[in-house]
């Protein structure tokens, strides 16, 4: 039995699940919240079978989060000692033009990260934080760099140039890089195992949409458009970010209402998308305003919709036609509404939606597309941790 730990480490957060991968299950998850808050209030949460616990106490830094989760093992199992980590897989948004792949962690690779934090200066920072701590909880075995622009690194330069001055964008390293390449990359491959079809003879569109949202065209099991840009920033409409937006109303805001670079950063991160457009980035409570009749909640969401609609008609056309359209996280999971109007209208692309199917609760995989549809459409649960898992094995050798 090979045994990974799975690190996804935020500015202020840290979650954690152990996985088992001779058989590919959880033993156990958790995340410890508020890292660093100055009232010494965090919140830590450990789950193991059956079996959830909830704490509060301070957790000063990084280090200090993993030695609160070492206590978890410890004092709610599964025990550490009978199911021992071989390596430890960390999540790392931005992997730049050097990463193409998992990295097993070396001073050089750490420097790397800490190189790209320009380029994900809200992600990279606290990525690198949680491999430090890691390494010093767990510092005799490997830890691999499982990187979320990985997977788009194989988007043409068509795709992923900005058309502005050449020299300058090779200086300053912008273009585009994409994200959540990991969960694209698990999704394009569960729905081509669940479809008993090769990757390769697969042309997917993967519409990973929760609060944080991209859509990604996926030829033969190789990314070649995606949504999110230089950042996390660019594409869909979220549940606090802006998405597509043109760069002129930034300059605008700042000419006419004096706001500079953190305030535009602010409203384009933190208070704009669902929240910006309705006041609030929870879409259940959209669609429940809705149903009573709200215009302003109504509209927000036709925004959502019609960027959705606008990536999903471009990638159809990128590709030459698609196979499947599998839908995942958050939103792309369990809302029927954003799902039904999204695809509503295109029978004559071959796109049919059962609409019993796709109102129906469920686990695991599952078409929502009409037997007829000459184009499949699922539901896939998503599992980054999982792939990061995975790619972990990978870069290290180690066998499940």
């Amino acid at each position: 039995m090979s045994v990974v730990l799975v690190v996804n480490s935020g500015s202020s957060s840290l979650k954690y699940q152990l996985i088992d991968m001779s058989a590919e299950r959880t033993l156990a998850s958790g995340l410890i919240e508020r890292i660093g808050d100055a009232q010494g209030q965090g919140v830590i949460t450990h789950k193991a079978g059956d079996e959830k616990v909830v704490r509060e106490a301070a957790v000063a830094n990084h280090d200090a989060a993993f030695d609160e989760m070492l206590r978890n093992f410890a004092e709610h199992g599964p025990s550490l000692d009978e199911f021992p980590p071989v390596a430890v897989g960390h999540r790392v948004v931005q992997g730049g033009r050097r990463f193409f792949g998992p990295a097993v962690v070396t001073d050089k690779v750490e420097q790397d990260i800490e190189e790209l934090i320009p380029l994900a200066p809200l992600h990279n920072g606290p990525n690198l934080a949680g491999i430090q701590g890691a390494k010093h909880a767990f510092g005799s075995i490997p830890h691999v760099a499982v990187f979320d622009t990985a997977f788009h690194s194989t988007l043409s330069d068509a795709s992923s140039l900005y058309a502005i001055d050449r020299a300058v964008a090779e200086e300053y390293r912008i273009r585009r890089y994409g994200a959540h390449g990991t969960s694209h990359k698990f999704v394009a491959e569960a729905t081509a195992e669940y479809l008993e079809r090769p990757i390769e003879e697969l042309k997917t569109i993967v519409l990973h949409v929760g609060n944080g949202a991209s859509a990604c065209a996926v030829d033969g099991g190789r990314s070649v458009e995606t949504s999110m840009g230089m950042t996390p920033l660019e594409g869909l409409v979220m549940g606090t970010r802006s998405g597509d937006i043109d760069p002129a109303a930034l300059f605008h805001l700042h000419r006419k209402a004096g706001y500079d670079i953190a305030m535009l950063d602010d409203l384009l991160n933190r208070r704009s998308g669902l929240l910006g457009l309705t006041g609030t980035n929870d879409l259940r409570d959209v669609i429940a305003r809705i149903e009573a009749g709200d215009e302003v909640a109504e509209t927000g969401l036709e925004v959502y919709v019609h960027r959705l609609r606008h990536y999903l008609g471009s990638y159809l056309v990128a590709l030459g036609g698609v196979d499947v359209i599998a839908w995942t996280a958050g939103v792309g999971e369990n809302s029927p509404e954003v799902r039904a109007r999204t695809l509503r209208g295109m029978e004559w692309l071959g796109i049919e939606i059962d609409e019993a199917r796709n109102s129906e609760r469920g686990e695991g995989i599952r078409v929502i597309s009409t037997d007829a549809s000459k184009v499949k459409v699922l539901i896939v649960p998503t599992n980054e941790e999982l792939e990061i898992a995975r790619q972990t094995l990978e870069a290290t050798g180690i066998t499940a």
